[in-house]
C-alpha cells in the first residue's frame, strides 16, 4: 500500500502534472478512489472521470513550459496530508497552492485544492 507521501507526490506529478492522457489516466485509476471528490475554488468534481477533466483542463490551458514543483515538506497525519506547490516555469511559477488529502483504503478519496 503505498504511503501518503507516495500519493501526495503521485497526485502532484503523476496526474496534475502529466501532459500524457493515457499515462495520466493510468495513475488516477491507480491512485485514488473511483468515487474521488476533488474542490477547487472554481467548484467540485466527482469520480475519475471528473478527476480527468479538470487535469486536463488545467494543462490543456497552460504553456508547454509550465510545470508543478513541490514547494516544501510534506505534511502527514494518520490518513491525511498536505503538500505545497507551485506552477510555472522552472523558477518563476505563476499559481502557488496546497493539495490537502484523505486517504481511504491506500487511496486519495477526497483532494482540496487551495490556491494562494
Amino acid at each position: 500500500m503505498p504511503t501518503i507521501t507516495e500519493l501526495l507526490s503521485a497526485n502532484l506529478h503523476e496526474v496534475f502534472g502529466n501532459r500524457d492522457a493515457a499515462s495520466r489516466r493510468a495513475a488516477i485509476e491507480r491512485v485514488f478512489a473511483e468515487d474521488v471528490v476533488f474542490a477547487d475554488p472554481e467548484g467540485e468534481v466527482r469520480g475519475w472521470d471528473g478527476l480527468e477533466e479538470k487535469a486536463a483542463s488545467i494543462l490543456d490551458g497552460t504553456p508547454p513550459s509550465f510545470a508543478l514543483a513541490e514547494a516544501g515538506p510534506a505534511y502527514l497525519g494518520l490518513d491525511s496530508g498536505a503538500l505545497a506547490w507551485t506552477f510555472g516555469p522552472e523558477g518563476e511559477p505563476v499559481a502557488r497552492g496546497i493539495d490537502l488529502i484523505e486517504v481511504r483504503d491506500g487511496r486519495i478519496h477526497t483532494l482540496r485544492t487551495l490556491l494562494a
